[in-house]
């Protein structure tokens, strides 16, 4: 009971130290944004993965990375012991690759994935605490998704209803503009 009693004390010393703020807050707060975003425009267009999903893993990559700092910054944990963030990315790519589908002349949710391991990309560069770097990669990824999608003539605003092209008939036009 003592050593946990000091083990908190010594982890709230150290977020003292550091800034409450600056390493948590803030940091978990802009890839939550960025995350939420990119999650909407998912959902709106009628995707598998949408709001929820994506908010989790960009969160909880964010942690990681922040705990994996307050590692290093308590007592200089070895390099070899700095794995924890390395395990992500592997483990992100398994969940993309379940929300890729194939269909019969169309594979479909390969932009889903990506935007999924981007958010936990963002969540590590962020939590790590480059948040110029990656609140300039998450606006970025945010513009370009959104100007794809109206470029395309979708609202990404507003709820879209998605079709799966397997067994309907739709012309070529209403195809890319759900791609």
């Amino acid at each position: 009971m003592a050593n946990n009693i000091l083990l908190v004390s010594n982890e709230l010393e150290l977020i003292k130290q550091t800034g409450f703020w600056e390493y948590i807050i803030i940091p978990i707060a802009i890839v939550s944004l960025i995350s939420f975003l990119i999650g909407l425009e998912r959902q709106n267009i009628g995707k598998s993965a949408g709001i929820s999903p994506h908010v989790l893993i960009g969160v909880s990559s964010a942690v990681i990375a922040v705990i994996q700092r307050y590692l290093w910054l308590d007592g200089g944990v070895a390099q070899e012991n700095q794995r924890l963030i390395a395990q992500i990315l592997p483990g992100i790519g398994f969940i993309g690759a379940g929300v890729i589908m194939k269909g019969d002349k169309t594979i479909v949710g390969l932009t889903t994935a990506a935007t999924i391991w981007t958010c936990a990309v963002i969540g590590l560069v962020v939590g790590s605490g480059y948040i110029i770097i990656g609140g300039i990669f998450g606006v970025g990824v945010l513009l370009f998704i959104y100007i794809r999608d109206i470029k395309r003539g979708i609202n990404p605003f507003k709820q879209h209803v998605h079709y799966d092209f397997g067994e309907t008939d739709f012309d070529e036009d209403e195809r890319k503009r759900h791609a």
